[in-house]
């Protein structure tokens, strides 16, 4: 006898009202409404915002939010649509225009947004293989595609993560793991922090990304974990001062796990001497770790594939596509020279990744990741590679490195500009000093400078401080942003300074 014949068939009013607005066969007609809606936003998005922001006051779109409430849905899409564009949309940083030249966001290839539809309404997870199928082997195809762009051998492994702050963390987790259980014969994952742990120190350069801080809190070594070398003049790891501070730390009774090099720092856009600290970190028996978040576009070139020279030395690599192959976020990865390394943080649980899956050759992907439940982001690379191509990525990037370079020469000769670097990648730190007559705090003029850029929003530019003084600082990572849209970001830049100095 059937179990099911007691249950009653619903009627097609009940089928309707439990699938209302579910992504099922029965609506199709909504779906197709609702995509067409969106596609309309995103078109209007792209024709009406002419500048890469609005120059709203967070006050201003606060006052909006206040009368909304959320228990009560709106009439339709049309409604809904309407909202967000008024909420949304019309205020949202357009990293398309190439007036945006702040942070490392950069705009991002159609093939990879037509993967979203996909990734969003099909909503794989990518943990496990019962949950994804030909997903993992995308995403595997893919990782073993980076891996060997890197220039790692056959063992090499890697997953996708949620971005570079993810990935750092994992790097630097597995460098405490493995020199936890290879010298101190002690496994971390079983036993928690060895004796040892507070003693544990992990090299960086003074410019790498603040994610190295926060992952060794996380990781329980604490932030004085992070040993910060200087840099040369041109903000690169002084190779000199890292090997004085190994020694250092030796001599304090430390001792050293990890060095992680920056392939592409966040203000300078400059690359750490990459074969050099992989020298000192085989010599001192030390995890290295390559932050490549921002430098990984060079793999995508032959002629700046040079500037990472060395890479393939680590024992792991972050790589964010969604920085520099033109990804949507989130889109990025980890990866190691050598995947026995993921044993170190691998769980099996019978409920979704039993061990006897690996003994009958079923790819589970959570056994690499510090995630459960993930996207399906490479869907996002494949379809970009499948239509664009390496080359046609690569061509972005050589473009970007060449305007910067253009950029450069144009700061150089103004006497308006102080320039502080010349960056191997895209990023630019400069500040307005053309203070002829008076005496003037250079801090205080290029803070309102870039107040005023943002409250116009013509022309947006990014922020930093370097031995206490404020300077600005152009991010370029768009393939249409020209010199001459660089000379216009700056000729703003000299009328807001010009406009301080004349009322103060």
């Amino acid at each position: 006898m059937n179990p099911l014949s007691n249950l009653q068939t619903p009627t097609q009013q009940q089928t309707a009202f439990y699938s209302k607005s579910l992504f099922c066969a029965t609506n199709t007609k909504e779906y197709q409404q609702a995509m067409d809606m969106a596609r309309d936003c995103v078109v209007a998005f792209l024709e009406e915002n002419k500048k890469p922001f609005s120059g709203i006051a967070p006050e201003t779109l606060k006052k909006q939010f206040e009368s909304l409430n959320l228990n009560i849905p709106l009439a339709g899409y049309e409604k809904v649509f309407q909202e967000a564009k008024e909420l949304y949309t019309q205020h949202a940083i357009a990293f398309h225009q190439p007036g945006y030249v702040a942070h490392l966001n950069c705009p991002v290839v159609i093939p990879a947004i037509a993967a979203e539809v996909l990734i969003s309404a099909i909503n794989s997870s990518l943990d496990t293989w019962d949950q994804s199928a030909g997903g993992t082997l995308i995403e595997q195809k893919l990782i073993r595609w980076t891996c060997d762009e890197i220039g790692f051998g056959s063992k090499a492994d890697g997953v996708f993560t949620s971005g570079g702050s993810q990935s750092n963390l994992m790097g630097l987790l597995l460098a405490r793991d493995h020199y936890a259980v290879e010298y101190l014969n002690h496994n971390i994952k079983k036993e928690g922090l060895p004796a040892e742990a507070s003693r544990f120190r992990i090299f960086v350069s003074e410019a790498a990304h603040f994610s190295l801080q926060k992952s060794a809190a996380i990781l329980g070594l604490g932030e004085q974990a992070v040993v910060k070398v200087k840099t040369d003049r041109s903000f690169r790891m002084n190779t000199v001062l890292l090997e004085d501070a190994i020694k250092r730390e030796i001599g304090n009774g430390n001792i050293p796990i990890a060095i992680v090099a920056t392939a592409g720092t966040t203000d300078f856009g400059n690359v750490d001497p990459l074969t050099a600290v992989a020298n000192l970190a085989a010599k001192y028996r030390l995890w290295l770790h390559v932050d490549a978040a921002y430098g990984c576009g060079a793999l995508l070139t032959e002629k700046y594939r040079y500037l990472i020279d060395g890479i393939e030395k680590a024992n792991s690599v972050t790589v964010d596509y969604h920085k520099a192959f033109f990804q949507p976020v989130s889109s990025s990865a980890f990866l190691v020279n050598d995947k026995r390394y993921f044993g170190l943080v691998t769980h099996y649980a019978d409920y979704l990744n039993p061990k006897d899956h690996d003994d009958n050759g079923i790819p589970n992907q959570v056994n690499k990741s510090i995630q459960t439940t993930r996207r399906f982001d490479a869907l996002k690379l494949w379809f970009t590679l499948r239509i664009m191509g390496k080359e046609g990525l690569g061509n972005y990037i050589e473009r970007i490195i060449e305007t910067t370079k253009e950029a450069v020469k144009v700061i150089e000769n103004d006497s308006h500009f102080e320039l502080l670097n010349h960056s191997d990648l895209s990023a630019l730190v400069f500040r307005y000093s053309a203070c002829p007559f008076k005496s003037f705090d250079l801090n205080n003029i290029n803070l309102h400078i870039k107040a005023q850029l943002y409250k116009n929003g013509f022309g947006l530019v990014a922020g930093t401080k370097v031995n206490g003084q404020f300077y600005l600082k152009f991010t370029i990572l768009n393939p249409l942003t020209t010199t001459t849209d660089i000379q216009d970001i700056l000729n703003l830049i000299k009328q807001h300074g010009n406009e301080y100095i004349d009322f103060n």
